[in-house]
């Protein structure tokens, strides 16, 4: 007989109880996604319209002392690569394969399955397509890919690995929360 399916909703559940323990800054966040995930039964669908579950990656190279963004096409910024669930609740999968399909790198594997950072964020309205404002609770792995070659996806207008320091050189031009993950990473 075969061992029973995990419930990866559980899984996510205990997973941001666990964050919440660890990093107590974000608490408030991680309760807001745990009502969410609790109240929301289609919360891993991109067609609920006020929000849906996203996974992402905080891709390292394979020294660790980089790590890849993309200049997403669409929200013109630098960011994490990443994406819808599309029905997967299994979020550490959702990130693995987003990280593969927007950077076209092969064999990337978690470095943990812990949840490494949690974000919600606004998407903003896109009128010519009729995608209204909406929210992506965004919950990131730390994966490691085996190589720095990359292929630039059509989602992305570039891709680039970025240390540290270049992080910190360019934090106006970045987002809060890249700049926590890169201090979660590189000074933690």
């Amino acid at each position: 007989m075969n061992p029973p399916a995990p419930d990866f909703r559980v899984k996510l559940e205990q997973s941001l109880d666990f964050f919440k323990q660890e990093h107590p800054a974000q608490a408030s966040v991680a309760d807001k996604m745990l009502l969410f995930l609790r109240s929301t039964p289609d919360c891993f669908e991109r067609s609920h319209k006020e929000g849906h579950f996203t996974g992402s990656a905080w891709l390292v190279n394979p020294a660790g002392d980089k790590a890849l963004l993309t200049l997403h096409r669409k929200l013109k910024r630098w960011m994490q690569t990443g994406g819808h669930a599309d029905g997967d609740p299994n979020l550490l999968a959702v990130a693995l394969r987003e990280a593969t399909e927007e950077s076209g790198i092969g064999g990337i594997c978690p470095v943990s399955e812990k949840i490494f950072d949690i974000d919600i964020h606004e998407i903003p309205a896109r009128p010519a397509t009729g995608e209204a404002a909406h929210l992506h609770y965004d919950v990131r792995y730390l994966l490691r890919a085996p190589h720095e070659d990359f292929c630039i996806s059509a989602e992305s207008d570039a891709l680039a690995w970025w240390s540290s320091h270049e992080l910190e050189a360019h934090r106006t031009e970045l987002d809060e929360a890249v700049i926590r993950m890169q201090h979660r990473y590189f000074e933690d």
